[in-house]
């Protein structure tokens, strides 16, 4: 933290615990400020007595300001506050006793970064030791020194966790926005880019029936209202973030698309029952296997095999009709999503070309039983 963090904050809120801890310094300082002056009012060194009582002030306001700057206080800076402190008692008698409530309180400040018992020993007695002159101390204000010592010590400390408190719950607060960002990125993409290139899909098919005048093209017209409505509820269930993916039904789903567009499509499942976060996590890889298979090839055949062995289930999508070139760094956001949903649930992803024009997708999955 700097000056301007300090700065930024006090204008941000004003809840904030550096503008509440303020107060109460500002007012611990009023007040010895008033008990000083009531000493002093009347004497000839009211003058000389109040500058150096605002000297001190400011001393010790910049020490309290660097420890609240996660620093230790310069050292020098509490030097003069000890001069300042107790060279005038002998000019301004008992009137200037409240100000070792100060120097208490700059002391227990210390023993914050120095665990020293001598530290605690030099703020509880640095205002009782005045005691032993009592032409020149106030009775009172030398024992309550130690007090308000301690008191000016708590509202610091309290003011360090309650700022730090709220960084960590501004800290969280960020990466809670970022990580719903993230997921509604992931999703949107994930559930209607698939929709989204089937519906063109079907829409093309429709088109050229339409232009043949085929009696299929009532049903096709069907299948394509029944994509649009899938897509409706995708982008609901994407604005509320609920899931209502089933496993099972993107694999029919998903054959017979393939089937639909004149993809041969071979299913095959040997798996035993999975749990939700799998479950969803597969059939988003499916949904991705599917929609690079209907945008990135020219496919004829595609074989989807589900199977489990050893505790790690495997998803493979294998298709012909790959672009020779085709790169899977290239592939886009759509893998780097498979990939951070199978990372998360300690699984990985595969993504193969061949040299003969075939493609193979692979997930791999540990299976918690």
């Amino acid at each position: 933290m700097n000056v301007a963090d300090i700065v930024h904050r006090l204008r941000s809120s004003a809840y904030s615990p550096l503008v509440i801890g303020g107060i109460g310094l500002a007012a611990g300082a009023l007040g010895l400020s008033a008990a000083v002056f009531s000493g002093l009012a009347g004497s000839g060194d009211a003058v000389a007595g109040s500058l150096t009582l605002l000297a001190l002030l400011a001393v010790h306001a910049s020490f309290v300001l660097g420890v609240l700057l996660g620093g230790d206080g310069r050292w020098w800076i509490f030097g003069a506050q000890v001069w300042l402190t107790y060279l005038p008692l002998p000019l301004f008698g008992a009137a200037w006793t409240p100000v070792c409530g100060l120097l208490a309180g700059g002391l227990l400040l210390l023993t914050g970064r120095i665990r020293s018992p001598v530290l605690v020993a030099l703020a509880l007695a640095c205002g009782p030791v005045l005691l032993a002159f009592p032409d020149v101390a106030d009775r009172g204000w030398a024992v309550a020194a130690p007090a308000v010592g301690l008191l000016e010590y708590v509202i610091v400390h309290l003011v360090l966790r309650g700022d730090r408190l709220s960084d960590a719950h501004a800290e969280a607060i960020g990466k809670a926005v970022s990580l719903e960002r993230r997921r509604f990125t992931r999703d949107l993409h994930d559930l209607l880019g698939h929709r989204l290139t089937a519906l063109v899909l079907k829409l093309q098919l429709l088109q050229r029936l339409v232009e043949e005048d085929d009696e299929k093209a009532g049903a096709e017209l069907e299948v394509t209202i029944s994509l649009v409505r899938g897509l409706a509820a995708d982008v609901r269930a994407v604005a509320h973030g609920t899931r209502g993916l089933s496993l099972e039904a993107e694999l029919s789903s998903a054959s017979a698309l393939l089937e639909s567009v004149g993809v041969r499509c071979q299913v095959q499942v040997s798996c035993r029952e999975l749990s939700p976060g799998e479950a969803e996590a597969l059939t988003h890889a499916l949904r991705e296997g599917v929609t690079n298979v209907l945008r990135h090839t020219e496919a004829k055949e595609c074989s989807i095999h589900l199977m489990e062995r050893h505790n790690l289930v495997r998803l493979t999508i294998r298709n012909d009709g790959a672009s020779p070139r085709r790169k899977t760094e290239s592939a886009g956001q759509g893998l780097f999503n498979v990939a951070e949903r199978m990372a998360m649930l300690g699984g990985w992803l595969e993504a193969t070309p061949a040299p003969e024009g075939s493609f193979t997708f692979t997930v791999y999955l540990p299976h918690n039983r």
